[in-house]
């Protein structure tokens, strides 16, 4: 049976998580991945078939609430944002939650403050190593309400095996990222690390593998994102490559892949296990889920796609950038970016900055349809209002989202093969 969570009512949706368990009931291998898709009014909704909060994220929220309803009375803190929502990270902030520092590394709070009597909650993305040693320092139980993800732990004791059977660890993610942070704390103590970004880098990564690159090059390409005592010469000759859980999983496949093929290029195909290790175990489900169904969703069709998240959530930008190489995409924190039918604020996918566009909506069309996802750590209560609001500029009446929504509902149960 699968774990339940403690989640606040608030964070669910009438529509959206009545759709979602429909569909899971229904679907319970999960190989159905059409959208699920709501006619209501001029507008038809194509709703991805997985979106929102993953198993870590529901795991992180029921880990930071419990941690606030356990403790009346004394200091909780995080050490950085619980998961990259901004609503999630201000009602935790509104029930006193104090956060140590920002997702930048920046200090908010002095560790010299925290005292034993003090809760402390590691976020959903882990921590490093020496930020576990120092609460531990200061008298506090890092293990606690330790909300790091079990797939990011599973990536640390990977790096972890790979690291005794004599393997270099390849980490594919953001160097500046708080899960590749971690993941290259932990995965230093056992093996030689190096991060790369893309593909870009993979391909300068196998200069070096195949003896192309000398050493002074490395340390100038790869300043920051190598391990100490890093020997391009020696730690190449065996690697594995594992990711930052968050970035796209066929961009991971792809780069594994290439690695793989220069590796056998360079050793030969007879000895090429000895040379890379087949570390596809350590991608994450449910982000390759969620991207997965976005690729649904866009082959189904529409004329123009939101995707609802956090601004800096990793992986909910590369679901927008999925949407956003087949049709208009419009990458929205929360409803109260809907400005109007004319405009629509917005994250830029290539400035990164938030901006107004105009004449986003095709008012033109007397019938529109709007692809909708979310990323991992986004509410379906956010998803929900983002379809309200859509459908109420657009003038549909709320009521007939609710009742497309429930004839949907008794349309699939009634059509689905009894037990």
């Amino acid at each position: 049976m699968a774990r339940k969570f403690d989640i606040p009512q608030f964070y669910r949706s009438g529509v959206v998580t009545a759709l979602k368990h429909t569909r899971n009931a229904l679907d319970q291998r999960k190989q159905d991945l059409n959208p699920t898709e709501i006619p209501c009014g001029r507008i038809t909704f194509k709703i991805a078939r997985h979106l929102g909060f993953c198993f870590g994220v529901e795991n992180a929220i029921d880990i930071a609430y419990r941690a606030v309803r356990e403790n009346p009375g004394k200091r909780v803190f995080l050490l950085s944002e619980m998961i990259h929502n901004p609503h999630v990270n201000s009602d935790l902030q509104a029930r006193g939650v104090q956060f140590l520092r920002s997702t930048s590394g920046e200090q908010l709070i002095p560790f010299e403050q925290l005292t034993p009597q003090d809760i402390v909650i590691v976020p959903a993305f882990g921590t490093t190593v020496d930020l576990f040693a120092t609460l531990r320092e200061r008298g506090i139980d890092p293990q606690q309400y330790n909300a790091t993800c079990p797939f990011v732990e599973k990536v640390w004791k990977r790096a972890s095996q790979l690291g005794n059977a004599g393997f270099t660890v390849i980490i594919h993610g953001k160097h500046f990222h708080e899960e590749t942070k971690a993941t290259f704390s932990h995965a230093e103590l056992s093996a030689p690390s190096v991060i790369i970004r893309d593909m870009r880098e993979a391909e300068k990564l196998a200069r070096y593998i195949s003896k192309q690159a000398s050493g002074e090059e490395f340390f100038e390409e790869f300043s920051g994102k190598c391990s100490h005592g890093f020997d391009p010469a020696r730690h190449l000759a065996k690697i594995g490559v594992v990711n930052q859980t968050t970035m796209l999983a066929t961009e991971t496949q792809a780069i594994a892949e290439y690695l793989r093929s220069v590796m056998r290029e360079t050793y030969g195909a007879e000895a090429l296990t000895e040379h890379f290790a087949d570390t596809r175990d350590t991608l994450c489900y449910a982000t390759y889920e969620n991207q997965e169904a976005v690729g649904s969703l866009v082959r189904s069709g529409g004329d123009l796609a939101l995707v609802v998240g956090g601004y800096n959530s990793s992986n909910t930008f590369h679901l927008a950038r999925i949407c956003a190489g087949k049709l208009p995409t419009f990458y929205v924190k929360d409803a109260d970016e809907i400005l109007d039918l004319t405009q629509v604020r917005h994250l830029n996918l290539e400035t990164h900055d938030v901006e107004i566009s105009k004449d986003w909506f095709p008012v033109q069309l007397e019938r529109v349809t709007v692809l909708i996802t979310a990323g991992a750590s986004c509410p379906d209560a956010l998803v929900e209002a983002v379809i309200r609001k859509v459908a109420l500029i657009a003038g549909v009446e709320p009521v007939e989202l609710e009742q497309a929504s429930e004839r949907y509902i008794r349309t699939a149960e009634g059509t689905a093969p009894a037990p």
